[in-house]
């Protein structure tokens, strides 16, 4: 662990440690392989924070996946959401009929979650489920909670597995803290 800490000298403390990590991917790959529809699956991800959450999630799943992935933002750079959702892709996949597994690395206002569930919905969805490596337990600035849920943690800044400051930090294989 002291290694992988040098290479994020501006993280203050690991949150969640890889073995946790992957032991919670394992449930949560069962927990969604037991109650979503049946048939295959069609996991949307939304990037770039939830691409390796996804990647490791979507790999313990036994059925038949299609893969897609969505640019939005919020945070554009800072350590607190904007408050605006940008949708950075031109066009959506496909979703017509039919039931998607949205994935995002963090719930934290509640506004990406809920502006991307509602704008596939108006594109047709069946339903849309709705799954977060990480929510943080403080009020949201939206009404929406995800189906499945990695791990709650507190109201900190944090980063790795997929999670950045400024475009750093993602490839650490533990949730970090952000020192201040």
């Amino acid at each position: 662990m002291g290694d992988e800490l040098g290479r994020a000298a501006d993280v203050d403390r690991v949150l969640i440690d890889e073995k946790i990590i992957e032991k919670r991917l394992d449930a949560m790959a069962a927990e969604i392989d037991r109650e979503f529809p049946a048939g295959s699956i069609v996991a949307i991800v939304l990037l770039k924070g939830a691409f390796v959450f996804a990647a490791d999630l979507l790999r313990r799943i036994p059925r038949p996946l299609e893969i897609e992935c969505l640019n939005v933002s919020s945070y554009h750079g800072g350590t607190e959401s904007s408050g605006v959702v940008k949708f950075l892709d031109h066009s959506l996949p496909d979703v017509q009929d039919r039931h998607v597994l949205l994935l995002d690395d963090i719930l934290d206002t509640g506004r990406t979650l809920k502006a991307v569930r509602d704008r596939l919905l108006l594109e047709g969805c069946a339903a849309v489920h709705t799954g977060v490596l990480l929510a943080k337990d403080r009020p949201r600035e939206e009404e929406v909670q995800a189906d499945y849920v990695g791990f709650e943690i507190g109201d900190e800044f944090v980063v790795g597995y997929g999670l950045d400051y400024k475009g750093r930090y993602r490839n650490l294989p533990f949730v970090g803290v952000l020192k201040p």
